[in-house]
C-alpha cells in the first residue's frame, strides 16, 4: 500500500491524526497543494479527482475517501479502535462523521474557497474550473456557526461526541475546528463552554 497525502490539509490531517493514534504507518508521499501537485499529469495519472489523501491498495485501486481509508485501515489494525466497538457505536460515530462533514466541513470550505484568491476558479477540489461565488461564503459563515451551536448542546451531556471514548467523530471535530480558525477565520468563543471543555479533553486523549 502507498498513501499520498499533504499532512497540512484538513482532510489529510483527520487520517494523521487518526494513524497516529492508531500506531498506524504507511508508506507515504506529500503531495503539495500549495504548488498544485495534485494537478499535475503525474499525479493525476494515479488519482484522476486529483484530491489528497488517496490509498492506493495492493491491487492497485484506490480510495480517496477519508471515511473509507479509515473503515480499511481500521479493520486491519483494530487496536485502539477509532469507529465503535458494537453496532450502535459505529453506527452512532458514522452518524456523526457525516453531520460534521455536512454541517461543519462543507460550510469552512465554501467560506476558504469562494475567498481565497489562489482559487479564483477552483472553488471545489479537482481539476474542473469552477469559479467562485461569494454568496456561498456569506452562506457558509452562517451555517458554520449554526454547526457550532449543535455540536455544542450535543456534548453538553457527553464526555466525547459520539459516547464515553475518544472516536473517529472526535478527530473529525478537531480537524474542523482547526481548518476553521485559518480557512473560515472563525473560532468558537466562550459562549460554546461545551465545545470548549470538549475541546481540551480530545486534545489530551488523542495524545494520551
Amino acid at each position: 500500500m502507498h498513501l499520498y497525502t499533504f499532512d497540512a490539509a484538513p482532510n489529510p490531517a483527520r487520517l494523521k491524526m487518526f494513524m497516529d493514534y492508531k500506531g498506524i504507518a504507511l508508506n507515504s508521499t506529500q503531495i503539495n497543494l500549495g504548488t498544485a501537485e495534485q494537478l499535475g499529469e503525474d499525479y493525476r495519472a494515479i488519482v484522476p479527482e486529483a484530491t489528497v489523501p488517496a490509498l492506493v491498495l495492493d491491487d492497485g485501486s484506490v480510495l480517496c475517501a477519508v471515511i473509507a481509508i479509515a473503515h480499511f485501515l481500521e479493520t486491519l489494525h483494530p487496536e485502539r479502535p477509532l469507529l465503535g466497538r458494537t453496532a450502535e457505536e459505529r453506527a452512532h460515530i458514522l452518524n456523526w462523521n457525516h453531520r460534521l462533514f455536512t454541517d461543519i466541513f462543507s460550510p469552512i470550505a465554501d467560506v476558504f474557497r469562494n475567498t481565497h484568491p489562489k482559487y479564483v476558479n477552483r472553488a471545489l477540489p479537482g481539476p474542473a474550473d469552477i469559479s467562485q461565488l461569494p454568496e456561498l461564503a456569506e452562506r457558509g459563515k452562517t451555517r458554520l456557526l449554526s454547526g457550532f451551536s449543535v455540536v455544542n448542546e450535543a456534548l453538553a451531556d457527553r464526555v466525547f461526541l459520539a459516547g464515553d471514548a475518544l472516536s473517529f467523530a472526535d478527530i473529525d471535530l478537531l480537524a474542523a475546528l482547526d481548518f476553521a480558525a485559518w480557512g473560515a477565520r472563525s473560532v468558537p468563543d466562550e459562549s460554546f463552554a461545551h465545545l470548549t471543555r470538549w475541546r481540551g479533553e480530545a486534545k489530551n486523549a488523542l495524545h494520551t
